[in-house]
């Protein structure tokens, strides 16, 4: 017997899809799965999708969001959060990288995260699917030195293919919800001597209770280690990541550590919150502290803050 949120589950991703979007309500009686033909019988007679979606708990209710939106060939939805900061202050900024250059650029820049992923294959092993996502997060230099003529100090580039496993066991008091596996490629594609990339097999798992959901991510580099220009990438952009989400009625707050496994230990703490702003945008906190912000910083020990506006978030 199901449990009550996989009940729930199951019913708002049949609703959520075009399977019932039937002329006559007649023809949900050819439905052979009962779960399927009931939810078929609540969609023709008006159950409200988005009150059930709010009813689930935050990754059912992404799950189901998601599904939403995949009904169009190739539907581009959010990855991870996409968000624009038009001012974040770096206390301790180190520009001696770019040389004489270095001198015109501000501890003050905008910055913003595009994320986007789209389904390719569905429906594979055990329900899972198959994934392919790209992420961009810019550094601008709108408040340098008018010399400068406010250039794009750091854009980080990282595509990724990702096989997403749905998983149910209880794991430290919570319930694993999802696997992943993924082939990760992040660079800033930059000339040497500012060129830095990698690439990395990473693994995740997503765990849930009640309004928390917490992650735990780890990755091996895959690079030649005959051409690499970064031998030491992992030592400052760590070997692990453990995260946490806290969703609201109206209010995230995600917290994520990385560390390098060393016992030359460098860490980087990421703490996001977003809360009510307009009708279709919401504010956004963001604190930074640590190495490994960024490729272009990750030796460097980063104190940032920023305040802006995020269209997406993690939940």
């Amino acid at each position: 017997m199901m449990s009550p949120t996989t009940t729930r589950l199951v019913k708002a991703l049949f609703l959520l899809t075009p399977l019932c979007a039937t002329a006559d309500p007649q023809d949900c009686t050819s439905i052979p799965a009962d779960h399927e033909r009931l939810a078929c019988y609540d969609r023709e007679f008006g159950v409200d999708p988005d009150a059930l979606v709010e009813a689930l708990p935050p990754i059912a209710a992404r799950r189901a969001q998601e599904s939403r939106q995949l009904h169009e060939w190739f539907a581009i939805i959010p990855h991870r959060p996409n968000y624009f900061i038009p001012a974040a202050y770096n206390a301790n900024a180190d520009f001696s990288l770019y040389g004489d250059f270095g001198n015109l650029l501000s501890d003050t820049e905008a910055q913003f995260q595009i994320s986007l992923k789209t389904q390719i294959m569905p429906r594979l092993w055990r329900n899972s699917s198959l994934w392919a996502a790209y992420t961009q997060k810019s550094y601008w230099q709108l408040y340098a030195d008018d010399e400068a003529s406010a250039p794009f100090r750091e854009t980080n580039h990282e595509p990724e293919v990702i096989w997403q496993v749905p998983v149910d066991f209880r794991l430290f008091g919570m319930d694993a919800r999802l696997a992943s596996f993924s082939f990760n490629h992040q660079s800033n594609g930059r000339a040497a001597p500012l060129s830095r990339s990698w690439n990395r097999l990473t693994g995740m798992l997503v765990l849930e209770r009640g309004r928390f959901v917490g992650v735990v991510q780890s990755w091996v580099r895959v690079d030649d280690p005959s051409n690499d220009d970064n031998p030491n990438i992992e030592d400052f952009m760590g070997r692990i990541l453990i995260g946490g989400a806290y969703k609201g009625d109206r209010h995230t707050i995600t917290l994520s550590l990385k560390n390098n496994l060393r016992s030359d230990n460098r860490s980087g703490v990421e703490l996001n919150w977003t809360f009510p702003l307009a009708q279709h945008l919401k504010g956004f906190v963001q604190l930074y502290s640590g190495y490994g912000e960024n490729l272009i910083d990750m030796e460097n020990y980063n104190n940032r803050i920023g305040l802006g506006i995020a269209l997406t978030d993690w939940l």
